[in-house]
C-alpha cells in the first residue's frame, strides 16, 4: 500500500518540469529586474526631454494659421508688385501684372507647403 510519504517530490510540478527549474526562475527574476531598471532609465530620459509647462497646442495652431496666411498673401502681393512695376517700365499693361500675380500665387502656395512641413516629405516615398 502506498502512504502519503510515497508521493513524488515537488508537489506542484507539472509534466515536463524538472527540479532545475528553480534556477531558471531566479534567472528570469534577474532578467525582469534588469528590464525594469533599463525601462526606468528610458522613462526618466523621455520625461526629462518633455518640457513641463502649459499646453500651447491651441496657440501654436493659431500661430501656424496666421503664418500660413501671411506666407500666401505676401507671395501674391510681391508677384503683383513686380508685375505692376514691369507694366509701368515697359508699357505692357496688364500682361506683366497678370503673369507675375500668377507666379506670386504659385510662390505663395509653395511657401505655405514649406511652412506647414508638407513639402519636406516630397520625393522620399515611392509614389
Amino acid at each position: 500500500m502506498s502512504g502519503p510519504d510515497d508521493a513524488p517530490r515537488g508537489g506542484n510540478q507539472g509534466p515536463g518540469e524538472a527540479e532545475g527549474s528553480r534556477t531558471s526562475d531566479t534567472e528570469l527574476s534577474k532578467r525582469l529586474e534588469q528590464l525594469n531598471t533599463s525601462l526606468g532609465q528610458v522613462r526618466s530620459k523621455t520625461e526629462a526631454a518633455v518640457p513641463k509647462g502649459r499646453d500651447t497646442s491651441a496657440s501654436s495652431g493659431a500661430a501656424l494659421a496666421f503664418r500660413l496666411g501671411a506666407e500666401f498673401v505676401s507671395g501674391v502681393l510681391v508677384g503683383a508688385l513686380i508685375g505692376y512695376g514691369l507694366d509701368r517700365l515697359f508699357s505692357i499693361a496688364p500682361w506683366g501684372m497678370i503673369v507675375f500675380t500668377l507666379f506670386g500665387f504659385a510662390a505663395g502656395v509653395t511657401n505655405m507647403l514649406r511652412a506647414s512641413g508638407e513639402g519636406r516629405n516630397r520625393g522620399k516615398t515611392g509614389t
